[in-house]
């Protein structure tokens, strides 16, 4: 949502509850000395400091309404400040996204991690490669797992909650890597207020699983399948950029609706 300095944040919230979308947003005046602008990113459960597709999209969006086809804005979020790329061709754009600098969390067994999404713990990837939560900008555990285990995943809503409460994290990012292709595919779980809550493209855990593999592997690019048990394919693409020692992570936006939302008050 444009022009929203003076929505407050009960409001804020409310909406994001009444989309019952992943993530909504709401863009407001820069507060932070370099900024371009203020992303606003609200879960029907409460206000993120960041995520990844909200940042692409709404940078894709401010574009849009400030008529601009190819720039870079600085993005403020409660994370931080993040420089994102974007360039239009008609309804169709791409954003990549400077994430913040990676935080290694702890590792987690996989007798904790994998039960609660109905996997077993010899289910996982390989011994070497355990459960970790990673933050870039946002914590999420990453779960490396063989690929047949993708396919039945079955989360138990109240096993995760406690799980991703007590690790700290806000998703499970289950994976499996394809080593030496450069390619992975991956499922997001999160709790909403209805429950257990599949994500089809999560960029806030996209740039954790690079920094896995980064730090593990050396991989230095990935191209990350989501949502594709869900029939809503995404493909993320993900770098290190050494000289940044950040990961960018991009993805194609599509204009699917546009309106004007009056608030009464």
């Amino acid at each position: 949502m444009h022009e929203a300095d003076g929505v407050d944040d009960a409001t804020m919230h409310a909406f994001a509850r009444e989309t019952r979308l992943s993530e909504t947003t709401f863009v407001q005046a820069a507060t932070a000395d370099g900024a371009d602008y203020r992303n606003r990113i609200w879960m029907p459960t409460g206000e993120l400091p960041f995520a990844g597709h909200p940042s692409l999209g709404t940078a894709v969006a401010v574009a849009r309404a400030r008529g601009e086809r190819e720039v870079t804005y600085v993005q403020q979020t409660g994370a931080g400040l993040q420089s994102i790329d974007v360039r239009i061709d008609g309804d169709r754009a791409r954003a990549s996204m400077l994430q913040e600098q990676a935080v290694d969390g702890p590792e987690v067994a996989p007798e904790e991690a994998l039960p609660p999404l109905g996997l077993t713990p010899n289910e996982v990837l390989t011994p070497a490669l355990k459960p970790q939560v990673i933050s870039t900008g946002l914590a999420q555990l990453v779960i490396p797992v063989q690929q047949a285990a993708l396919h039945h995943v079955k989360p138990d809503r109240d096993a995760l909650q406690a799980l991703l409460e007590r690790v700290g994290a806000t998703c499970a990012y289950v994976v499996f890597w394809e080593s030496g292709s450069g390619q992975a595919w991956a499922r997001s779980f999160f709790i909403d207020v209805q429950g257990v809550t599949e994500d089809p493209a999560t960029g806030s855990a996209a740039g954790p699983l690079l920094h896995y593999l980064y730090s593990r592997v050396g991989v230095m690019s990935l191209e990350i399948h989501q949502g594709v048990e869900m029939g809503r394919k995404s493909l993320l693409h993900c770098r290190f950029d050494v000289d940044e020692d950040r990961i960018r992570v991009a993805g194609d936006a599509v204009v699917v609706m546009e309106g004007t939302v009056f608030f009464d008050g």
